[in-house]
């Protein structure tokens, strides 16, 4: 277990050097390049040195927020090495599972030729819109029913937005994503693999799908940051922009549950709950009066607990007062 929770540790710096990790170097550098157009235009002086602080202001990366964020990378991912790991849903046995009633139920897997690319091309895409489709799914139940919601308040408690606090989660929200996952992709595999046979493969980029490496290099990293980058209503029709993110984030109660998507803003609009970042207005980040007070690891692993456990209870039904018999 030791050696188990030391290797965990020791992988953290790779996080800069991994494709499928947001904060990977080139997406962070990328995210630095795009923010150079919103310096120009909200600044008048302009300087390195002032980029510098545009990109590092110590109000942001040193508030007690942001330092609670960097703790929860490291002690989430003991966490989850000491605990969930072993448990976790896994992809093969839902790809099996899925295929084999697809056979059940239609007869024999269809196998169709098809060439190579086409084949290839169908299945990144395929998985990258599911994978979307089903984030946004699980991120509007932890939004809509009150238990998951305890959880996910974790992740809104942030007074700022740094890169880090996408690691911003309650282990209950990471096990709950991990099984997500496992979950498309078997899905996906099951799928491809009846309809085109076990020839699967992705395009991917260093790695990672193609789509998600695109996405993620277009400044995707400054969804969480104070920097506003919208990208045009169009443009918000279709995709989620930064500046979009940024209004998930805020503490005004008209845009809690709003942009709930992660790339695809087309579920949001097929929801009802997209908004552009040009009818916002000035926000400011957090759940305002419904903080919970996860301003320590101790509250935000043990709160949540107790705050759900609360979903779950009966209400009490205020009882009318009882008359008085004096003057009938």
């Amino acid at each position: 277990m030791l050696e188990q929770l030391w290797q965990s540790i020791t992988e953290l710096p790779g996080y800069l050097f991994d494709a499928n990790k947001r904060v990977y170097l080139p997406y962070l550098f990328s995210a630095i390049l795009m923010a150079v157009p919103v310096y120009i235009a909200t600044e008048k002086a302009r300087s390195g040195k002032g980029f510098l602080k545009f990109l590092f202001p110590k109000q942001v990366w040193w508030c007690k927020s942001a330092k609670l964020d960097y703790c929860l990378l490291v002690t989430n991912r003991l966490i989850k090495a000491a605990t969930f790991t072993p448990i976790v849903l896994t992809m093969v046995p839902v790809a099996l599972g899925l295929s084999g009633g697809l056979e059940a139920l239609f007869g024999p897997a269809l196998h169709l030729e098809a060439p190579e690319w086409l084949v290839i091309g169908l299945f990144t895409l395929f998985l990258f819109i599911v994978d979307d489709f089903t984030r946004f799914l699980l991120h509007l139940i932890l939004h809509k029913i009150p238990f998951f919601w305890e959880f996910h308040k974790v992740h809104h408690s942030a007074k700022v937005l740094t890169p880090f606090t996408i690691y911003r989660s309650h282990p209950v929200e990471s096990y709950l994503y991990a099984c997500r996952m496992a979950l498309t992709q078997g899905i996906v595999v099951g799928i491809g693999y009846y309809v085109f046979g076990s020839s699967l493969s992705m395009y991917d980029i260093l790695g990672a799908n193609a789509f998600v490496f695109l996405f993620n290099i277009f400044g995707a990293n400054l969804r969480h940051s104070h920097i506003w980058l919208s990208w045009g209503n169009r443009l918000e029709n279709w995709f989620i922009s930064p500046a979009q993110h940024q209004v998930h984030h805020s503490s005004n109660p008209i845009h809690f549950d709003t942009n709930l998507g992660s790339a695809l803003a087309i579920w949001d609009r097929m929801y009802g709950s997209l908004i552009k970042a040009s009818s916002a207005g000035k926000i400011t980040i957090g759940v305002g009066q419904y903080d919970a007070g996860h301003d320590s690891l101790t509250a935000i692993y043990l709160k949540p607990f107790k705050q759900a456990w609360k979903t779950l209870l009966p209400k009490k039904k205020n009882n009318p007062p009882l008359k008085s018999s004096q003057g009938d």
